[in-house]
């Protein structure tokens, strides 16, 4: 089996950290981040708020660590990634603690690159939500409570649940839901019946309720004694049943109010593009050991493992269950994928499922190409480059091609779509993305703002058909008047506004100058219209900053 060199990680260390330079994304990573502002700006950490309202959706931790990043190297892009981007190494190193626990050393490694690798992750890097946390916090806890079942240390489950504790202040209770789904089937399938109660569970669970209580307080306090507030619409809100309840478990009773009509396999269609390269060896791991442990009667040998596969299985029917689903709910169990997908690879180059082997290989290599070709088309077509960057994508494909073809290198199959995914994320991050934020008004507007000196109480926002969920983070400034009538804001010094606006204004013999303008679109929803560079004038928008005149 190959050896991956540590040099290998350094690299997707450096291709995470260097997409700090790309601007958050509108709705939820720069809502996150200016709420992560404004808990630096106020101290209050215990509750929530999105530009001054009361905020009932994500527990606290994601913004507790970024405010606290934030104090250390400001109010930037920097300040509010750099926690995020950690957590994710963390879950490489985990994911490949339990690999090899579960394995073998060089499996870990491959575990530990395959979902460093896959698109999700560079995506979770780059536009930073909860999962990223999350993912970390969970895959940590089943591995340092795999090695309490192996050692039988009770400060590694300890260790475990505070780990757990960290996940569910990040996300809600899914944090414990999953290590339960992984275990729980490893248990049943090795008649492991004693491991289902053990008196160390009840300090597990005092050790999970401790570290709960600050966030409960705030919850508490912020919602439950204030029954009048006004939340989602309704009133008499318990943040805490909200938290323990309605917000995960909800989603599949029906009693949380959101539904967006995903069926069971969304999230399995969204995985085709997030756990590039790697999805058909995925779906190949996945029916093998299905079809292996129903073989063997729902019993496991002593060297197997049914933690990954078990806990990926159930941990999707509960997310798919869910009422409300969007495509990165999914991420908390790539770390599971990931190791699924490692053991397969280990059959492979032990010599097992050879014919399978011989099928994959040119797979992989279709795979892998068209990552280049749609690389090439961003390149070439959507944001047409410079010279530079032309030269650098060929120096890319050949390095691409030296691995492909070069016989001294073992585990082709790993190489060939590691290296695909990593070489052509440099361009995804740093070409189109950074193309792409040009569109996003939010991030433009707010640096003008904030560069320019212009205080957010001067600047009201008027029939502008955009979230703006960037533009108090990167104005660092609240915005509070959005939307108001002119006649009833007359304080308004500045402006931001589309055309019908800027009409009205016109008509209605309001006097301005134009400091700054440009075109705008949702970047969160690309359309084939907008890709075409031909059409992209026809998706997007005008937007106008206007400087009013007495």
């Amino acid at each position: 089996m190959p050896k991956i060199p540590f040099w290998v990680f350094i690299l997707l260390a450096v291709l995470y950290f260097s997409a700090i330079r790309i601007d958050t994304m509108d709705i939820d990573a720069s809502q996150y981040a200016e709420m992560s502002r404004e808990m630096t700006h106020s101290n209050n950490y215990l509750q929530l708020y999105d530009r001054g309202v009361d905020y009932l959706d994500k527990p606290p931790f994601l913004f507790w660590v970024s405010a606290t990043s934030m104090k250390v190297f400001g109010v930037n892009d920097l300040g509010y990634k750099f926690p995020s981007i950690l957590f994710a190494l963390l879950a490489l190193y985990a994911v490949y603690r339990l690999t090899r626990l579960l394995y073998n050393e060089e499996t870990g490694q491959m575990a530990a690159l395959i979902l460093g690798s896959c698109q999700g992750l560079f995506l979770m890097t780059n536009d930073v939500r909860c999962d990223t946390i999350l993912m970390s916090c969970v895959i940590t806890a089943i591995w340092l409570i795999k090695e309490w079942e192996l050692s039988g240390k009770l400060y590694q489950l300890l260790l475990g649940t505070v780990s757990i504790a960290f996940g569910m202040m990040t996300k809600g209770p899914i944090a414990l839901m999953v290590p339960v789904f992984c275990f729980a089937a490893d248990w049943v399938l090795k008649r492991k019946w004693n491991y289902f109660i053990k008196p160390q569970y009840l300090l597990a669970i005092i050790t999970i309720a401790v570290l709960l209580i600050p966030m409960s307080i705030g919850l508490y306090q912020q919602f439950d004694l204030h029954p009048e507030k006004h939340v989602n619409a309704t009133t008499h809100v318990s943040g805490l049943r909200f938290f323990f309840w309605e917000q995960s478990f909800g989603r599949i009773t029906g009693e949380n109010a959101w539904e967006n009509g995903a069926g069971f396999d969304f999230l399995l269609s969204n995985m085709l593009w997030s756990f590039l390269p790697w999805i058909l060896l995925f779906l190949v791991a996945l029916v093998i050991n299905v079809v292996n442990v129903f073989k063997q009667s729902l019993r496991l040998q002593p060297r197997q493992e049914w933690v990954s596969t078990g806990g990926f299985i159930l941990s999707y029917c509960a997310l798919g269950l869910s009422h409300y689903q969007l495509p990165h709910y999914i991420f908390v169990a790539f770390p599971l994928a990931a190791i699924m997908v490692a053991g397969l690879l280990k059959d492979f180059f032990e010599g097992r499922y050879s014919l399978l082997y011989k099928v994959m290989k040119p797979v992989q290599l279709f795979v892998a190409l068209v990552l280049f070709t749609g690389t090439t088309l961003t390149l070439c077509f959507v944001f047409p480059a410079g010279i530079t960057m032309y030269i650098a994508l060929g120096l890319c494909m050949l390095l691409w091609l030296y691995i492909a073809i070069a016989k001294q290198i073992k585990g082709k199959l790993l190489w060939i779509s590691a290296g695909a995914i990593m070489l052509c994320n440099i361009f995804i991050t740093h070409h189109f993305y950074y193309w792409l934020l040009k569109y996003q008004v939010g991030n433009t507007v707010g640096k003008y703002l904030h560069q320019h000196h212009i205080s957010t109480d001067q600047l009201l926002v008027y029939r502008l058909d955009d979230p703006i969920d960037a533009l108090p983070f990167y104005a660092q400034g609240l915005i509070t008047n959005s939307d108001k009538p002119l006649l009833q804001f007359p304080a308004a010094k500045y402006v931001l506004t589309g055309d019908s606006g800027s009409y009205e204004l016109k008509d209605r013999g309001f006097l301005f100058d134009t400091v700054k303008q440009g075109k705008f679109f949702k970047v969160s929803e690309l359309t084939p219209q907008f890709l075409n560079p031909a059409t992209r004038d026809s998706a997007t928008k005008q937007y106008f900053l206007l400087r009013m005149k007495p």
